[in-house]
């Protein structure tokens, strides 16, 4: 618990980033025959040395060059190009990100946009799942990033950092970076305006990569069918990892993982009993999160939802003077919120319990 305060700052600075998203106004079409288009050209074009896809942004104060990591990312990287070129239906047919602004900028953090409510609660009308790679960091400036509000809501907001931000590992999904213009990113102020922005398919597979709503659709089919199979391989794991902890532990039929290290005695609880109860939680890896012993026991009604389900459902099986560990799946628990700072999302948790008295 001594850890709470610094991971709720922190939480508090992902809030932050879920209010903006990198404003970007994607240049749509070919370059013109004007002065600004053979300035623009002229700009990009040494930047822009190796195949790939790549987002250009034009403002008033320069020019920001982003290569989008389509391979490690391509659904994060559909949505953005679909919305920047207007083949996303939200987009109607318009690049979705013309004109939008820099809706919040924090000084060595970020800059932020893609809202077209311009205040960090909009989005595009949907939300989509994240897409983490193990190889994509926030480990330098320049990284372009999905701004959400939780696990898996995703829409059209980004950001672009000022700084290395490990924090958000994890938690953000990473699917560009600046190749050029980090001195525009760090000049930008809160309110600047992104005027056009192009996205620039060079090579064969970059050109390849589509970015229509079927192609979003399909991606995104496939995220979700992945992302099930890898929870499902993670619950795998964590039972394993249970039996080899607690061997002797049996499973409930609610899902609660539970050894008996001491007898008690008397009649059984009913639902409306007063407990008195020692404990002490902690997660898989031994991190205590609370512990009676540094206030007092606990007293509550058993049975009657006053606690998290997995823990009533076995604090009702047990006797005066019984001691049990128990080990709570998520959806018994806190499930995908968690507690910020202090219990992770989708997390088993364990606890001991002492049951001193009953009444």
């Amino acid at each position: 618990m001594a850890n709470t305060g610094k991971m709720l700052v922190i939480g508090a600075i992902l809030l932050v980033v879920m209010g903006g998203v990198t404003a970007a106004a994607i240049l749509m079409g070919g370059f013109g025959p004007n002065t600004g288009d053979i300035r623009m050209k002229q700009e990009i074009d040494p930047a822009i040395s190796k195949d790939g896809l790549y987002a250009v942004i034009e403002t008033e104060k320069g020019t920001i060059t982003l290569e989008l990591f389509y391979k490690q990312t391509p659904l994060t990287v559909c949505n953005f190009v679909g919305l920047a070129e207007g083949t996303l239906t939200a987009a109607k047919g318009k690049p979705f990100y013309d004109g939008l602004i820099f809706h919040r900028v924090i000084e060595n953090f970020m800059i932020q946009g893609g809202d077209p409510e311009g205040r960090g609660t909009g989005g595009p009308g949907y939300r989509f799942p994240d897409e983490f790679d193990p190889s994509l960091k926030h480990d330098v400036p320049g990284i372009l990033s999905m701004a959400n509000s939780g696990p898996g809501t995703n829409g059209s907001q980004f950001f672009i950092t000022h700084v290395p931000t490990p924090w958000l590992d994890g938690k953000h999904t990473v699917f560009g970076r600046v190749v050029t213009g980090q001195d525009v990113v760090n000049a930008i102020a809160n309110g600047d305006v992104m005027n056009k922005v192009r996205i620039i398919r060079k090579g064969s597979e970059a050109k390849a990569f589509g970015a229509s709503q079927a192609d979003f659709d399909s991606l995104l089919a496939g995220v979700a069918e992945r992302g099930k199979a890898a929870k499902e391989n993670a619950k795998k794991a964590v039972v394993e990892e249970i039996a080899r902890k607690w061997p002797n532990a049996r499973k409930a039929e609610s899902g609660v993982f539970f050894e008996i290290t001491n007898e008690g005695s008397g009649t059984d609880l009913k639902p409306g009993q007063t407990l008195t109860m020692k404990y002490r939680g902690y997660l898989l890896n031994g991190t205590v999160f609370d512990d009676s012993d540094m206030h007092k026991p606990l007293e509550f009604q058993v049975g009657r939802g006053q606690l998290i389900p997995g823990f009533d459902s076995q604090a009702l099986q047990m006797k005066v003077g019984e001691k049990r560990t128990i080990v709570i799946p998520p959806e018994l628990a806190y499930g995908a919120a968690g507690v910020p700072g202090v219990i992770p999302a989708d997390s088993y948790i364990a606890f001991d319990l002492e049951l001193l008295s009953a009444r």
